[in-house]
């Protein structure tokens, strides 16, 4: 029996329960919290083993109210086997729900990010529950543990921005519980991910001003330690100029930023932005070019910029990841535009590859587009 996967041991454990007449039709099977604390196990290796039992018949599940021995099942010593079917993984209820995390839902960024994901999700027949983090880690411990308690049967993750990750983010990954991540990877994590290629998005972004005969760049971001977006998105920065043989003054990475990250767009947050911003400007008045990693960003420039009594592109060049879809006059600078419609879809058809136990590839790289 040691020799087993764990969701396998517990499998065996309620099966005899029930086959040797211990636990009787219409009797409660121990639930996966107290499967849990018996076997001192997590709960994602007990809804395995009950998922595997419900799927061979054994008991039923019931939504809010616990699993029962089913009424087909019989104590029959030669006809029942101890272990869950290997090659028969499918669900025990035909509805899939999925939790969604996502650090904000923005106009230029997330919405359509969020629609895809839900209308591909309608389309599987799945159902969703939605949990938003603000991008604060402690907030993406607690919707993981309480959509997992919730019954979802896989995560899509927005990961937050941090220097470390999310541990119980971590421990799903390890678990073997279906993740799959949108926009960014975690470096050195076996999780499955969709997100644009930031390093060459961000190196073309850079070439385009480059190209327009600017040599004094620079980049802003928001803090990017250990966020893949931004960190490769940084190397590709820094590409741009390598390739060409021009000098790179590490000054030029504006990574003190903070009001593009979610709930902190407000005025107060903007102001210090822009103070940041002047200073910079007025350290280096040669540089007439700025790729801002992030829309909300570049707006905060622009309105810097204006307030100086210049103009934008007359001026000042600024180039931008993303756009506000809902913009009259289209978009104001030139941009990254993510296909986040393809994103979505691809999270929520990846997830549903998990499901079938298919072993995927770590990273789906998703194309975009460059509009100027």
């Amino acid at each position: 029996m040691s020799q087993l996967p764990l969701y396998e041991q517990i499998y065996g454990y309620v099966h005899d329960q029930i086959t040797s007449g211990r636990l009787k039709e219409g009797e409660r099977v121990p639930s996966e919290m107290e499967l849990a604390e018996r076997f001192n196990v997590s709960r994602i290796t007990t809804k395995k083993a009950l998922e595997g039992l419900a799927n061979d018949g054994l008991i039923t599940r019931m939504r809010g109210k616990g699993s029962f021995v089913s009424a087909m099942s019989k104590p029959d010593s030669q006809s029942k086997q101890a272990t869950p079917k290997a090659d028969n993984p499918a669900p025990v209820r035909q509805t899939r729900v999925i939790g969604v995390l996502l650090p904000d839902i923005s106009e230029s960024y997330g919405i359509r990010l969020f629609r895809a994901i839900e209308e591909k999700a309608s389309e599987l027949g799945c159902h969703m529950l939605i949990k938003l983090t603000y991008d604060k880690q402690e907030a993406e411990e607690k919707a993981i543990q309480s959509l997992i308690h919730a019954g979802v049967d896989g995560l899509i993750v927005f990961p937050v921005h941090g220097e470390h990750y999310s541990t119980e983010l971590l421990r799903a990954v390890i678990d073997d519980f279906p993740v799959v991540l949108v926009d960014r990877y975690m470096r050195g994590i076996p999780a499955c991910s969709v997100h644009t290629d930031n390093e060459k998005a961000c190196e073309e972004l850079t070439d385009y001003l480059i190209d327009k005969g600017h040599r004094e760049v620079a980049l802003l971001s928001t803090p990017a330690e250990n966020t893949t977006t931004l960190e490769d998105r940084l190397k590709g920065f820094s590409n741009a100029f390598i390739k060409r043989g021009i000098g790179l003054n590490p000054d030029h990475f504006v990574t003190n930023l903070f009001s593009s990250l979610p709930k902190s767009f407000e005025s107060d947050n903007i102001q210090v932005d822009q103070q940041q911003l002047r200073a910079y400007m007025s350290a280096h008045p040669g540089t007439k070019a700025f790729v801002a990693c992030e829309y909300n960003l570049a707006r905060v420039l622009k309105r810097e910029i204006e307030r100086m009594g210049k103009r934008v592109p007359e001026d000042y060049e600024i180039a931008c990841f993303d756009y506000l879809s809902d913009d009259f006059d289209g978009p104001q600078f030139p941009h990254i535009r993510q296909n986040e419609e393809v994103m979505g879809a691809r999270a929520v058809e990846l997830l549903s590859r998990l499901w079938q136990g298919e072993l995927l590839p770590r990273q789906t790289i998703i194309d975009y587009t460059l509009a100027v």
